[in-house]
């Protein structure tokens, strides 16, 4: 594999990327497939698991209020425990152990999760190797200053989403043939046990996420860190303390971002966590949504390299605003969903903007923090973006509790984005009065 990877660094379309900045891109393709996973075929198998008449079970309202809480939950716990990784993380050395412990246990209970046969048991662990794959990103996130310089964050931190795209499709299409062999979409086409398709594409899913991610922890070599000292880890909880309240009594740049992309990321984040509960909520065939979602793949895929282009021509900041005026649309435009082409239209909306939006933003803020401080002031990223997932997830599973339909909760997100459009507006003024100063 080592071999195979060094060819494809030197090849045509890797050649301009160092081999820090390779290995650090080939992480997105692999925790890319599992979000792939985590948004199409997992949702469908827990309301396989979970819905039905059956004692314990579940009606399909209620399958998608607890699948929006289990992500909040996941959020949550992300958004507080990352700041303190993150600290921990920018001491010497530390940032690739902590990372190759996240990405192992998320790997094993990716693959443990296949195994789960009733619906608490498949949520439980789906939310614990949900968990440590979110904090694996927090250290990752923190890696670019470390693997590139500040001219190429925007290009590099693209080419991760661009890539991480297509290259989540290879074990996703896997999963998915196992998906219709175990009788996923006709019981005519059954070759084997359901249990069997779902531990394929679970078991699957964790070998790529590993394999990939292996260049990524040889290669890494933390460049920017801290000191440690004596009783340093007793002094992590001051730490944060002081960064926070630097953010917020001086740093305005940093706090207006921070905020701005709490709002933004809200929408991003909950439409990319529920993007299969849309379309099962107005009753659209599985086989199309799966199609679309692939499609979508590729959408993504060529949108941030687009995006990675226009980065040389205009700023990060600006960028940024027209992905947010995109996403405001998307969210608009949910209203009208009906049939299967509307679902259709949605999805090449989002993936117009999806990589882009948070491929920029993570270099934009790479850009405004210091390089040293990385991991905390990432881990601090972390509360406003896992975070921001929870309130709209939230949001849907109170539409949904009270009865409201999958169209209304997809167009109230248009309100975080206009709030998050505002914040960064004046985000970046204040950094340009900054630099002028």
């Amino acid at each position: 594999m080592k071999g195979l990877f060094k060819k494809l660094n030197e090849s045509k379309v890797f050649k301009d990327l160092t081999p820090q900045e390779f290995s650090w891109v080939l992480y997105d393709v692999g925790n890319s497939a599992f979000t792939m996973l985590a948004c199409s075929l997992v949702p469908i198998w827990f309301k396989d698991l979970a819905i039905g008449d059956a004692p314990g079970q579940l009606s399909g309202d209620n399958a998608t209020g607890y699948w929006a809480l289990a992500t909040s939950i996941v959020t949550v716990i992300v958004a507080l425990v990352g700041p303190i990784c993150g600290a921990i993380a920018d001491h010497k050395d530390m940032k690739k152990i902590f990372f190759s412990t996240s990405v192992a246990i998320g790997v094993i209970g990716c693959i443990i999760n296949g195994f789960a046969t009733n619906w608490i048991l498949f949520l439980v662990v789906y939310v614990f190797t949900r968990i440590f794959y979110q904090a694996s990103l927090t250290f990752y996130d923190s890696m670019l200053n470390d693997v590139t310089t500040e001219e190429r964050m925007d290009e590099v931190s693209s080419y991760g989403y661009a890539w991480g795209y297509i290259g989540s499709c290879i074990p996703f299409l896997i999963a998915m043939v196992a998906y219709i062999l175990s009788g996923g979409l006709s019981e005519s086409l059954m070759l084997f046990p359901p249990l069997v398709g779902k531990i394929i594409g679970f078991g699957v899913t964790g070998i790529w996420w590993y394999m990939v991610t292996k260049p990524l922890i040889t290669n890494y070599k933390q460049i920017n860190y801290v000191e440690a000292e004596k009783g340093e880890i007793k002094k992590v909880f001051g730490k944060i303390f002081e960064t926070l309240k630097k953010i917020f009594t001086h740093d305005k740049t940093v706090l207006l971002f921070l905020i701005g992309f709490f709002l933004y990321i809200d929408g991003v984040g909950t439409i990319i966590d529920n993007c299969i509960n849309i379309g099962t909520d107005l009753g659209l065939p599985t086989v199309g949504q799966v199609v679309f979602l692939l499609a979508t793949q590729v959408v993504a895929f060529g949108g941030s390299l687009v995006f990675a282009k226009l980065s040389k021509k205009y700023s990060t900041a600006t960028l940024i605003l027209v992905c947010i005026v995109g996403y405001f649309c998307v969210c608009l435009y949910a209203l009208t969903l009906k049939t299967l082409l509307h679902f259709g239209i949605l999805a090449f909306g989002v993936g117009c903007f999806q990589g882009s939006i948070q491929s920029l933003s993570r270099s934009y803020y790479s850009k405004i923090i210091p390089a040293e401080n990385s991991g905390e002031y990432f881990g601090i990223y972390d509360i406003f973006s896992k975070g921001a997932s929870f309130l709209g997830s939230a949001v849907i599973a109170w539409v949904k509790f009270a009865g409201g339909t999958i169209n209304i909760a997809v167009a109230l997100l248009s309100i975080f984005f206009a709030l998050g459009f505002v914040c960064l507006l004046l985000a970046e003024k204040n950094r340009k009065k900054t630099q002028n100063n």
